[in-house]
């Protein structure tokens, strides 16, 4: 994942590496495990997350359908069963809000996990004066947790957003489709999405 994070590092991205893939393979497998899947959906979530952005080490431009195709391709050399690393590359094929949706409980928390990842450390890009609105955004983010809560079927992402840095109108500039494919992932596992800022209930 080094490389990984060394490609996107040189283009310009946010983090993508170790850091955010932990986030959201563990993230992943708490939804699913909150919601009372079996152990194996579970793990499998949890692998999907870890793999997810794996295609980035290819290219940005389509990286979900080339990371698929490699995640299923390592696991099978891995000797994993052809259902579970098929389920694990839709998930993957299906995580980018350009191109997929929430098409399984696995794909629904992989998008819920990786959407909610936004914070400042994600932001490799030290100097502020050069930000651009990414930068800007993750830049202020100062908290970013996603609360599953099964007796009300919902999931809830909660952020904190130094308005100093940037309005929060901004966030919804350049996250909205990520939002919106968020309350659509929810919608598959038959939760509610609640989207909290600075305490502020906004969806």
């Amino acid at each position: 994942m080094n490389v990984l994070g060394t490609h996107l590092d040189a283009l310009g991205y946010t983090e993508h590496s170790t850091r955010h893939i932990n986030i959201v393979s563990k993230r992943a497998g708490d939804i699913l495990e909150a919601l009372d899947y079996t152990k194996d959906r579970v793990e499998l979530a949890r692998i999907a997350g870890y793999l997810h952005d794996i295609g980035n080490c290819v290219n940005r431009t389509d990286h979900a359908h080339s990371g698929a195709i490699l995640a299923y391709n390592i696991l099978k050399d891995m000797g994993m069963d052809i259902r579970q690393r098929t389920d694990i590359m839709t998930a993957i094929g299906n995580h980018d809000e350009n191109t997929g949706t929430a098409v399984s409980d696995i794909s629904a928390a992989l998008i819920l996990a990786d959407k909610s990842d936004a914070h400042r450390d994600r932001v490799a890009n030290t100097n502020l004066s050069t930000f651009n609105i990414h930068d800007r955004v993750n830049y202020a983010v100062t908290k970013s947790d996603l609360k599953i809560d099964k007796d009300n079927r919902k999931v809830t992402l909660n952020l904190y957003i130094d308005t100093d840095i940037c309005p929060v109108l901004d966030y919804f500039e350049i996250f909205m489709e990520r939002t919106m494919m968020s309350k659509y992932a929810a919608k598959y596992l038959k939760i509610w999405f609640e989207l909290i800022i600075n305490d502020t209930r906004l969806l």
